[in-house]
C-alpha cells in the first residue's frame, strides 16, 4: 500500500467505507454515489472492481487526479469534525445553514445529510406517507391566529428543566407575532401574549386554541366546551369581539404542532450556542433573533392581499386583559382578594362604599385595581398596599421578558 500516495489511500478508504454501507443495505447505491460525488455509472464500475479485486481495485489504476465533483477528504473530515464537536444536537438543515453562514463551507444540503448518515452521526428517518388532506389556510392574515404552548427542555444548559414556549401564529401566513418562554402556560401568560399582539397589530377575527382549562370550561373530559361559562380569557376575547374556536383533536392543530417540531430542532441548539442560561435572556433572543428569522424563512404569502386586523380603538386593554373578580365591599370599606385585604379610601362624592358590588382587576404588571362601574376606587401593588394610579407600567413586554 506504500506505493500509493496518501491522498489515494484516503480516497480508497472512504470509497470502501461508503461501499460497505451500500452493500449492507444502509445506503442505496445512488445515495452512495451522491456522497462520493460520482455518477451512478462510475459507482457501478467501482462496485465491479471491488467485487473482482477487493480493496486494491478501489485505487485509480491510471493515478488520475480525483474528480473535481468529489468533495475533498479534508473537507469531509472538517464537516464531520464540526458536527461531532460543535453541532451534535443540530438537525441536518440547521447544520447545513451553519456550515454556509458561519464556516463558509458551501455544500449541498443533500450531500451534508447523506454524509452525516453514512458516518453514523445521524439516523435516516423514513418519511411518513400523507394520510389526510391538509386544511386550507385562511386567505388573509389576521383572520385567525393560533395559540399553543409546548413544554420542552428549551434551555439545554439547564438540563432536566422544562419550560413552556407560548406562541401566537397567523394561520394565513405562518407569521409569528409573539413567542416567549414561561414556567407554565396559564391565564396570565396567555393574556400577556394577547396584550402584545393586539397592542402591536390590532384586533384579529378569531382565536384557535386547545381546550385547556384556562381557555374553556369542559364539563365532561374530552367533550364539548361550555361557552355559556367563559373563562377569563374567553371573557376578554368576547369583550374584544374576537371569536374563540376550540380544537377537538390534536390533528386539527397539526400546523402548529409541526411548527413546534421545527422549533424544537432549532431553538434549543441556538440558545446553547449563545450560552443562554436564563429565561429573560432566552426571551430577548427569541424577540430579537428567532422571531425575525422565522418570519424571513418559514412564512408563506397570504392568498389575498391586505389584512383583517383592525385598530383596537378606545378599548382599555389593561382592564380587559386582566384577571377579574366580583366582590362585595365589607362594612369597613375593605375588599377581600385571596389573602389580601384592600382598603377603599374615601371619595369626594361618597364617604362609604359598604355593600357595593365592585370589580377587582389583577393586571398583567402586578397591580390591582378596584372598580365601581366606570370609576376606579383605588390602585394597589401586588401586596395590597395602596399606590397612585400613575405612573402606569407598560404591560406585555415585561411579562414576556
Amino acid at each position: 500500500m506504500g506505493e500509493y500516495p496518501r491522498l489515494e489511500v484516503d480516497r480508497a478508504m472512504k470509497v470502501q467505507e461508503v461501499m460497505m454501507r451500500a452493500i449492507s443495505g444502509q445506503l442505496l447505491w445512488h445515495e452512495a454515489a451522491e456522497i462520493l460525488g460520482v455518477s451512478c455509472r462510475t459507482m457501478r464500475r467501482w462496485k465491479g472492481r471491488y467485487e473482482r479485486h477487493g480493496y486494491d481495485g478501489l485505487f485509480d489504476r491510471r493515478r488520475q487526479r480525483p474528480s473535481p465533483k468529489r468533495v475533498p477528504m479534508e473537507t469531509v473530515r472538517e464537516v464531520l469534525r464540526l458536527y461531532r464537536e460543535e453541532y451534535a444536537d443540530f438537525n441536518a438543515a440547521h447544520f447545513h445553514e451553519k456550515l454556509v453562514e458561519v464556516h463558509g463551507i458551501r455544500l449541498s444540503y443533500e450531500w451534508v445529510k447523506k454524509a452525516l448518515q453514512a458516518a453514523g452521526l445521524m439516523r435516516q428517518v423514513r418519511r411518513r406517507g400523507v394520510h389526510r388532506k391538509k386544511r386550507a389556510r385562511r386567505p388573509m392574515k389576521g383572520m385567525m391566529l393560533f395559540c399553543d404552548g409546548s413544554p420542552h427542555e428549551w434551555l439545554p444548559l439547564l438540563p432536566g428543566q422544562k419550560q413552556d414556549l407560548i406562541a401566537f401564529i397567523d394561520d394565513a401566513t405562518s407569521e409569528l407575532y409573539a413567542a416567549y418562554l414561561v414556567d407554565e402556560e396559564s391565564t396570565e401568560t396567555v393574556m400577556a401574549g394577547l396584550r402584545e399582539v393586539v397592542g402591536r397589530h390590532g384586533l384579529f377575527c378569531s382565536f384557535y386554541t386547545d381546550r385547556g382549562s384556562h381557555f374553556f370550561h369542559t364539563p365532561k373530559a374530552g367533550g364539548a366546551v361550555d361557552k355559556t361559562r367563559p373563562t377569563q380569557i374567553g371573557r376578554a376575547l368576547a369583550q374584544l369581539g374576537i371569536e374563540h374556536i376550540p380544537s377537538y383533536s390534536p390533528q386539527a392543530r397539526g400546523r402548529m404542532e409541526r411548527q413546534f417540531g421545527t422549533w424544537q430542532g432549532r431553538l434549543p441548539q441556538e440558545l446553547r450556542k449563545a450560552g443562554i442560561t436564563t429565561m429573560a435572556e432566552a426571551n430577548e433572543f427569541i424577540r430579537e433573533v428567532f422571531i425575525p428569522w422565522h418570519n424571513r424563512h418559514l412564512t408563506v404569502p397570504a392568498r389575498e392581499p391586505g389584512s383583517a386586523f383592525v385598530p383596537a380603538g378606545g378599548a382599555d386593554l389593561d382592564e380587559i386583559l386582566s384577571v377579574q373578580h366580583e366582590r362585595i365591599i365589607q362594612n369597613d370599606n375593605t375588599v377581600a382578594l385571596g389573602n389580601l385585604k384592600l382598603q377603599i379610601g374615601p371619595a369626594p362624592w361618597r364617604v362609604s362604599f359598604a355593600k357595593s358590588r365592585v370589580k377587582v382587576c389583577q393586571h398583567l404588571d402586578g397591580r390591582i385595581s378596584v372598580r365601581l362601574g366606570p370609576r376606579i376606587l383605588g390602585w394597589y401593588d401586588a401586596k395590597g398596599i395602596p399606590i397612585q394610579a400613575e405612573p402606569r407600567k407598560k404591560t406585555g413586554k415585561k411579562q414576556v421578558a
